[in-house]
């Protein structure tokens, strides 16, 4: 009863202006607003092919071609089938949207997959379906590599051949050290995330700052401490290099299932870290402050300092969540040969952000 009643309605409406469903409430969003104008399309262009059908056969039954009682028929026929590419048509929309926002549920910043699905739409006198292809994300089911951010920071000192930590020519709170890269984090094992590989960059910056009014000379091969002539308020050894660290961690981690992903959480998991870095010299430059004939003055000296071209050593941390205590070592010279051996040694705050 209730398609026929529909029938009889898409009858009517073939030579009517208004519309077959009136929209009484605005779309809530430009999405919606498409979707039901793609409906609309639909109801309008079943109409319209349908009044030309209508007209056709009025024009034979005019004609004498057929009898009413089988105008009628064909009309009724002719209606029942405008009707069901309708319900079809329409069904095919709401189905391909209620697929596109279950998958819209399953994307976010870790995806990487593409899933491709189509929304039917209806263009055309000849009701020819024309794809439209819409791209989704799907989260990759165990994602085993990890990046962030590195940035390091604390205090710098030189071990020096032959002499005590104590009698450092260095000031112990004034030396410091910045370091700040990028890291990658690859889980191991398969079934466990006990240990982790991390490796990247960083570009590491290593100050060492004179006791005693005293500031660095280079004199040919020889780099060494002198007293500065007159009173200096700063003077600093700074060091600046890039270096390729590569660490193996270890810590236990929580494991979160999802319904279509699984992954490894350290969130509040103690962590240790060792292992050690490469790298080159970029540059080094001394920085002066000083007084001279009551007016201030800066000096900034760039040059060798018989400093090493190539950086190696060994660090390593121990910490909670994303913070440690960082500490690293350089075995190769601060200084070439024939100075003293000296080895810069730092100690710090390190942060995976």
């Amino acid at each position: 009863m209730k398609r026929i009643l529909f029938i009889g309605l898409l009858l009517s409406q073939a030579f009517l202006c208004q519309p077959l469903f009136a929209q009484e409430t605005k779309p809530t969003s430009e999405k919606e607003a498409q979707i039901n104008q793609k409906k609309e399309r639909v109801i309008k262009e079943e109409k319209e092919a349908l009044k030309k059908e209508v007209l056709a056969i009025n024009t034979r039954y005019n004609n004498g071609e057929i009898s009413e009682a089988e105008a009628t028929k064909l009309k009724e026929e002719a209606a029942e089938i405008h009707a069901l590419n309708i319900e079809n048509k329409l069904a095919i929309i709401d189905n391909s949207v209620a697929l596109i926002k279950r998958s819209d549920n399953n994307v976010n910043e870790n995806s990487v997959e593409k899933v491709e699905l189509t929304l039917f739409d209806f263009d055309g006198d000849d009701g020819t379906m024309v794809a439209i292809n819409y791209t989704g994300k799907k989260r990759i089911y165990d994602k085993r590599t990890f990046s962030n951010l590195l940035i390091s920071f604390g205090l710098n000192n030189a071990i020096i051949e032959g002499q005590s930590f104590d009698k450092s020519p260095y000031k112990v709170g004034k030396s410091k050290y910045f370091e700040m890269g990028w890291v990658w984090s690859t889980r191991l094992l398969q079934n466990s995330n006990a240990v982790r590989f991390r490796y990247g960059f960083s570009f590491t910056f290593n100050g060492l700052n004179p006791t005693d009014n005293q500031y660095f000379v280079q004199n040919g091969a020889y780099t060494v401490l002198e007293d500065f002539p007159t009173n200096i308020t700063k003077s600093k050894l700074r060091m600046d290099n890039l270096v390729f660290p590569i660490h193996f961690e270890f810590g236990p981690s929580k494991k979160i299932d999802r319904k279509n992903y699984f992954r490894y959480s350290t969130r509040k998991q103690f962590k240790f870290g060792i292992g050690g870095y490469a790298g080159f010299n970029l540059g080094t430059r001394q920085k002066l402050k000083y007084s001279e004939d009551g007016s201030k003055q800066k000096e900034k000296i760039k040059k060798s300092y018989n400093t090493s071209n190539f950086i190696y050593g060994l660090s390593s941390y121990i910490g909670v969540d994303d913070i440690s205590l960082y500490c690293k070592y350089d075995l190769n010279t601060i200084f070439n040969d024939p100075n003293a051996k000296q080895n810069n040694i730092s100690l710090g705050l390190r942060f995976d952000l």
